[in-house]
This record gives structure tokens, sequence and C-alpha cells, in this order.
């Protein structure tokens, strides 16, 4: 089939390069031309394990072609909106770019095209969107709605081999064609669901807000864990043995981050108040998760009686998670601003993300002058008062813990994802802090 994306973030670029590589004739259209220059060179803007390898054969294929203009959507059989839906004010999902993407798609759209819409929207926002096209536009077309459920991190995987995939659709024609279109990618049985637009819609945010409330109340239950003297590691696997609560995403750490669990989570709660209703359990998700950013600070603070004036810590990782380079919404971000306002600086080492980071803290001018970022991850411990882990990169998980205690001034480390042992780190003469794990008192 002929395919074209409108849009090459995450979600675009993944959907885009992976659909070509099971035999689907693809363009992929952004407005940025720097970003469409890389990419015609092979060039991925994103890291994503993978993505890079498919991208380059796929180019080299002519199966996968990139554009600014949108002159293949004349011969697309399925055309794709997948660009950004960011937060706006109160939360609400800010739909200019899906609006403007779908004009265009309108303009050039064939008799019997297939518009799907693969952003993360608020439910009824495909109803809204057809009668806004219909207007733009006299040719016949189906809306269908197909949420993605990628993870960062494991992107490209999670397409090619997908639980599940949802189609929200009206008439039989268009949900014959996207069965067909993913046919390739469901050989092995994984489900196809068709339901009606508005469940489709409901069902990306209930799965995501779902399992934000899952690392939520973790992330609560390590905090009462550190209160009563309970081992969260032990805790966490006496509950999740239980196969109606299952072992995923329930991993005590810094909080959620990304782009998509915090703008979803304000959305459906906005969608809720929009219709008179509050969704008590979500904004709950929201206010721990907030709090959970700077849980690792009031331990630092209190471990330096109140003072980090003058301080330097190390970060390892700035990145929201592992195999990433994405730091919207980073824990790393609110750390960085608690621990500088109280008058200390970071230095930081992040395989992927440190450009990144290092762009977007230039929003917060308290935080000039107070970042570096450094190549090597023991070097960034020099003359560093404590080590933070910030980010569960493989590399972090297994380090020289001598060559650790040799570079920092002061040995200490705050494990903000509970990558290492207790035991051991103190049988090295550290003194160490997790969340919710049991540390014996010297």
């Amino acid at each position: 089939m002929k395919v074209v994306v409108i849009g090459t973030g995450y979600v675009g670029l993944v959907s885009g390069t992976c659909f070509a590589e099971i035999g689907h004739e693809v363009t992929c259209i952004d407005i940025d031309e720097k970003k469409i220059a890389k990419l015609e060179l092979g060039e991925s803007p994103i890291y994503e394990p993978g993505l890079s390898d498919l991208l380059k054969r796929n180019i080299s294929s002519s199966r996968l072609k990139f554009s600014l203009s949108y002159d293949s959507v004349k011969e697309a059989d399925v055309v794709f909106l997948a660009v950004g839906t960011p937060p706006g004010e109160n939360g609400q999902a800010d739909l200019k770019y899906l609006y403007a993407a779908a004009d265009s798609v309108a303009e050039n759209i064939v008799d019997g095209g297939i518009i799907v819409i693969k952003s993360t929207v608020p439910v009824g926002t495909s109803t809204l969107l057809k009668e806004h096209i219909s207007k733009n536009t006299n040719k016949k077309f189906y809306l269908v709605n197909n949420p993605e459920f990628l993870k960062e991190g494991s992107a490209v995987e999670d397409f090619m081999r997908p639980d599940r995939v949802v189609i929200g659709h009206k008439e039989k024609e268009s949900a014959e064609a996207m069965e067909e279109l993913y046919a390739p990618l469901v050989r092995q049985g994984n489900p196809i669901f068709l339901m009606s637009n508005l469940s489709a819609e409901m069902t990306k945010y209930a799965a995501n807000c779902f399992l934000a409330t899952k690392i939520s109340f973790i992330n609560e239950i390590a905090q009462l864990c550190d209160l009563v003297g309970a081992d969260i590691n032990e805790v966490r696997k006496g509950i999740s043995s239980d196969v109606r609560i299952g072992k995923h995403f329930f991993y005590p750490g810094p909080g959620y981050g990304g782009s998509c669990f915090p703008k979803d989570v304000q959305a459906l709660v906005h969608t809720a108040k929009s219709l008179g209703t509050d969704l008590k359990i979500v904004q709950a998700t929201e206010e721990v998760n907030n709090k959970q950013k700077t849980y690792m600070y009031n331990k630092v603070s209190k471990h330096f009686g109140g003072d980090l004036n003058g301080k330097t810590f190390a970060f390892w990782g700035v990145a929201f998670k592992a195999n990433t380079d994405d730091v919207r919404e980073a824990p790393a971000i609110y750390m960085s601003k608690a621990l500088i306002q109280a008058g200390a600086k970071i230095k930081f080492y992040d395989p992927e993300a440190s450009q990144n980071f290092l762009e977007l803290m230039t929003e917060y001018p308290v935080a000039e002058g107070k970042l570096e970022a450094v190549e090597d991850m023991y070097e960034c411990l020099n003359d560093c008062d404590g080590l933070i882990t910030m980010t569960e990169w493989r590399e972090f998980q297994a380090p020289d813990l001598k060559r650790v205690k040799e570079k920092l001034k002061t040995p200490v480390i705050f494990d903000g994802r509970n990558l290492y042992s207790t035991e051991k780190v103190l049988s090295e003469g550290f003194d160490y802090y997790a969340i919710g794990k049991f540390v014996p008192k010297s």
C-alpha cells in the first residue's frame, strides 16, 4: 500500500520506517526543513535502538522517502496524522498541529482515501475533525483512529511485535483496509481490536493513565517503606507475583516523565472536568508523581545537614528513561532545579541525552552556569560531593565502586533508580540512599 505519515517525531518516524520495513511504500512529511534534510541523508534526529539501521535500509530500497510537500497524499491509500498534541492551558491537549495537518491533507486526499489519527487526542476529536475535514474537501474519505502503544527505548520492537492493534472506525471498508495494512505484524496471533472511534480514543488515554497510576502507586508505597523500615524490592516481588497485579511498570524511582504520561494524565483530567466530573485516582497519580520528582532531594539535603551551598553533585543519566535521548519532563530537570536553588552545582553524564538536556535547561535562568556535561561516567565524579543516579542506563548498573569512591570527595550514593545492592555498596564504605529500600544504620 502507499502510505503517508504526517509528522516525524517518535511516533511518526518509527511508524513510517516500520511500515516501509514490512513492504509498504511510505512518504514521511514534516514542515521542519532541517529535519527532512537530515532524514534524507539517513540520519535519525532521535535516538531509538534499531531505528537508524531500518531507516538507512529502507531509504536505500526506495520504500521510504521524506518530503516537505503534501503531493504524495494525492496518491496515498492511507494517510497517518502523527503530529504532536502538546498540553495547552489547564492540561488540555493542543490540537492546532493536528488541524493544520488535516487541512493540508484535505486539499490533496484521493477519493476514498483513509485518514488515520495516530496522534493521542481527546475523546471526541474524531467526530469534530471529520466535520472539519468535510468542510475542506468534496472527496469521500474515511476517518480512523489508530492509537500507538510504543514505549520509547523499545519503540521499533513494540511496533514490529505489537501486543495488540486498536482500530477505531465507523465504516467496514476502512477497517478492512487497516487490517490489510497491519497483517504482516499480527501473523503470530496478536489481536486486532475493532471498535468505535470514541472507544479507541478512550483506550489510549485509559491505558497510559493506568500505567502512570502503577508507577505512582509503587512510588508511594516506597515512600511508606522508608518510614516503616520495609524494603520495597521485597514488597514489589511479593505483590507483582500475583497475576492480577503483574510485574510491569512496578519499579520505584524518581517518577515518570517523557512526552506521553504527563500530558495524557493531564488531558484526561481536563476532559473529565469539562464534562463536570473528577477523576480522583488519575488526579492523585499526577500529585504523587510531582512529589516523587524531588523525593531524593530531601534525602540529599538531610544528609548534608540542610546546607548544599557550594556542593557539586554528579548525575548519572538525565534522559527520562534508558535507551532514549528524550528529556521532556525528565525527573533530572526537577532535581537539578531543586539542588541549584539550594546553592549546588551539577555535573552530569548521559550516553545520549546530554545535548538535549543542556538545550532544555536554557529555559531555566537559575541553571545558567550551574550545569556541566561530561563525556565519561567516571570523570563526571571528579570533585563531586555525591553521586545521584537518575536514569537506569545499563552502563550504570555494575560500576567499579572502588573507582567511584576514589573519584568522589564524599563517599555517598543517592540511588534514584535502586540500581545497586545495598550490602555491596555499604561494604565498599559508602553512605547509601535509595527509594524505599531498607538500609541498615551504621
